[in-house]
């Protein structure tokens, strides 16, 4: 990682604040909370002071690994699976945790894809909001940015309000954010907020999306804290029970990539899953050992143009 300075007495007072927050950051790694109490400013405002240092280039994240080795196995899947491309990230540890070498790799793709005039759809996830410190920002015209799910009340890092939000404001363009649960109380309750609270003119975007990047989410256990309080250890049970193996959006899957019929189903806050799959641009960004039954059954759902995985993810996609 490289941290850019400017030549010695042209600093101005928000230059400092902000090269002192990305130090804590990327350097120390502190959390936003703890550097916004360091500093003595709002967390929106380290939010808003990180995402501009990635914007301005201070920020730069290299990663240099020998990738040939991996082209094989990324020709194979886009061969068996008919997916225009492959992005396989090396990782050697089959019993580990692949998210941020997953999340390097997807942040590069990103980079490379944004251009002005986009209308970009966004799943939410650890590693969706793990690649935001490996997006280049850069200001972006006519660019717009549409959570496809609804929020979570509770705020965590992995809500997919924060990650809509914070990936907008890496290429200064305009954000739409579903002002609803992710999941209601009742069928009832979601067609009252899609047909008189204005949801549905949100979700009617996804109809005209560039890009839409995704992620899938397992089900065998509930390790996530974003899940607590919507999807009860009950309902993962039942879930299970109906045939599902993941989902995606909170649209629970089964194996061959329907989705089960079960309520929660009938009670998620999300676009609709054959809309995201008109997209001309879609991007599957997920790995981990309990995932991988779940992307399978995801890439017959969305039928992505790009897969950004893990190696050993990878090798078990083939296997």
């Amino acid at each position: 990682m490289l941290l850019e300075r400017q030549a010695p007495g042209t600093q101005s007072e928000a230059d400092r604040l902000r090269a002192r927050a990305v130090w804590l950051y990327h350097v120390e790694g502190i959390t936003q909370n703890d550097i916004a109490q360091q500093l003595g400013i709002s967390r929106v405002m380290v939010v808003r002071l990180l995402a501009d240092a990635r914007r301005r280039n201070e920020v730069r994240v290299t990663v240099s690994a020998p990738l040939a080795e991996l082209t094989e196995i990324e020709r194979r899947i886009e061969a068996t699976f008919g997916i225009n491309r492959v992005i396989v990230a090396p990782f050697a540890d089959p019993d580990e945790d692949p998210v941020r070498v997953i999340a390097a790799a997807a942040g590069a793709f990103i980079s490379s894809l944004m251009t002005s005039g986009m209308t970009v759809g966004v799943g939410w996830g650890r590693t969706l909001y793990n690649s935001l410190p490996f997006i280049s920002g850069e200001t972006l015209e006519d660019f717009r940015v549409v959570s496809l799910l609804g929020g979570i009340a509770a705020a965590r890092r992995f809500n997919p309000a924060e990650f809509a939000w914070q990936f907008a404001e890496l290429f200064q363009g305009e954000g739409f954010l579903i002002p609803a649960p992710a999941v209601v109380d009742s069928p009832e309750t979601k067609h009252a907020l899609l047909e008189r609270c204005g949801l549905a003119a949100i979700f009617e975007m996804a109809t005209k999306l560039d890009v839409a990047l995704l992620s899938v989410g397992g089900i065998s256990t509930l390790t996530t804290s974003y899940r607590t309080g919507y999807i009860t250890e009950a309902d993962r049970r039942s879930l299970i029970e109906a045939g599902a193996v993941g989902d995606v959006l909170y649209n629970f899957i089964s194996e061959d990539g329907k989705p089960v019929q079960h309520e929660v189903n009938d009670r998620v806050i999300s676009a609709d899953l054959s809309l995201i799959r008109r997209c001309p641009e879609r991007v599957l960004i997920s790995g981990g050992k309990e995932k991988r039954i779940a992307i399978k059954a995801a890439m017959r759902t969305l039928v992505p143009t790009t897969l950004v995985t893990d190696e050993q993810t990878a090798i078990s996609l083939l296997s």
